[in-house]
């Protein structure tokens, strides 16, 4: 391995190489050397099972959780103690003595994709809360007339600000963030939607799961129905006399994650399958991953990677996290240390970790194995770097960047 890292350096030093080949090359082998790090920790604050996590797009610093409790907990993920050993501390609660706290389990939780002053969470208490970090107070409440499973914001939206919001009525509302109403509502799954997500390529593409076993993906600009109806068989998508027997699960369909790139669609159901789709053209790729265990009545929140070739998809499964190569189904390695059933997990794109939490009330941070000359090199120096730094080999750092960002 390190012969060719050795390899990609000479050929990017000499202008033969692509450097974004380096620098997929070691965000792979990163990810495949997952661990968990017994110099991390992550505060543990929630008093029950924690069911969502979101780590912030803008600076990677914070992350959010939320618990079947109701609390939503904000953590600083950056280490300044100069020290390998260091805990991620609770920078602020939502906790059961607030007066704005959710009644009951936040099943979402995610930051204004723009901007951490802001971050929205959705609960089985019928409300979707749009919170001002500063103050911890709701800036907006949204209510529903059923549980709220899943809400989603367009990571990349800039000539709308929606929220896709999956309740327990087949309806997906739309919620405009500016106006702070519900200005439409997209009508054609028959039982509750478990999952939406917003693509990462084209900001008025919407997919939404539902207990019905279908997987819809809609152009919201579009009045009419969706524009496709994911078929596991690949039948017809688009006609609406096909819509009857197109299903994407024999099961509910309760997990959807877009690739980074948002070329494809991965989507989990409690058939125990997990089954990757061209968003386009709404095509199964047949890839098979085998048995996917999922017992989830809810949304299951999984994740893939971002930067690395191939990607990886990581699904909690029982107490453990499965690694998924994406395009082959290949199942790379279990990721064990939980002591109950993962809910939900989370890639950190700047330095390839990965965090899940679960029901045994804890937040796992997976850190990639430094090498040993990393190891030489970081007790040899004498200044102590920050975790972004401490954690990377200086070779794989960003070279390419101004000072002044």
């Amino acid at each position: 391995m390190i012969e060719a890292m050795l390899g990609f350096l000479t050929a990017r030093q000499a202008g033969l190489d692509d450097p974004l080949r380096l620098r997929r090359a070691e965000s792979t082998r990163r990810v495949l050397s997952l661990t968990l790090n017994p110099d991390r920790d992550v505060d543990r604050v929630h008093g029950n099972g924690i069911n969502a996590i979101d780590i912030d797009a803008v600076e990677g610093r914070y992350m959010l959780s939320g618990g079947a409790d109701g609390v939503i907990v904000v953590y600083d993920l950056e280490n300044f103690n100069g020290k390998p050993q260091y805990t991620c501390k609770a920078v602020c609660t939502v906790g059961r003595s607030s007066r704005h706290v959710h009644k009951f389990s936040v099943e979402t939780v995610q930051w204004y994709p723009y901007d951490t002053g802001m971050f929205v969470s959705s609960s089985f208490d019928k409300t979707m809360k749009v919170w001002d970090t500063e103050t911890l107070k709701p800036a907006e409440v949204f209510e529903f007339e059923g549980n709220v499973y899943s809400h989603h914001l367009s990571p990349i939206a800039r000539k709308h600000s929606l929220i896709a919001v999956g309740t327990k009525n087949p309806k997906i509302q739309l919620c405009d963030l500016k106006s702070g109403s519900r200005i439409h509502v997209l009508q054609g799954h028959r039982a509750e939607v478990l999952a939406v997500r917003w693509s990462p390529r084209y900001e008025h593409i919407l997919a939404t799961a539902s207990a019905d076993s279908k997987v819809k993906v809609w152009d919201v600009r579009r009045a009419s129905g969706s524009l496709l109806t994911l078929d596991q068989h690949n039948g017809d998508k688009s006609k609406a006399s096909s819509e009857a027997v197109n299903t994407a699960h024999n099961g509910r369909v309760n997990g959807l994650c877009f690739t980074g790139d948002g070329l494809h669609l991965l989507t989990t159901g409690t058939d125990d399958r997990m089954r990757l789709w061209n968003s386009a053209t709404g095509e199964n790729t047949l890839v098979n991953y085998g048995k996917v265990c999922n017992e989830s009545r809810k949304r299951l929140q999984f994740t893939v990677s971002r930067g690395c070739s191939p990607e990886f998809v990581f699904v909690p499964c029982g107490s453990s996290v499965a690694v998924y190569a994406l395009h082959t189904g290949e199942l790379v390695t279990m990721l064990r240390g939980h002591y109950n059933n993962v809910d939900c997990c989370e890639f950190h794109t700047d330095y390839q970790e990965l965090y899940s939490g679960g029901k045994d009330c804890n937040i796992l941070a997976w850190v990639p194995i430094l090498r040993t000359a990393d190891v030489e090199e970081e007790s040899n120096s004498a200044p102590a770097r920050a975790v972004g730094q401490a954690s990377v080999n200086p070779a794989f750092q960003d070279a390419w960047s101004s000072d002044e960002d």
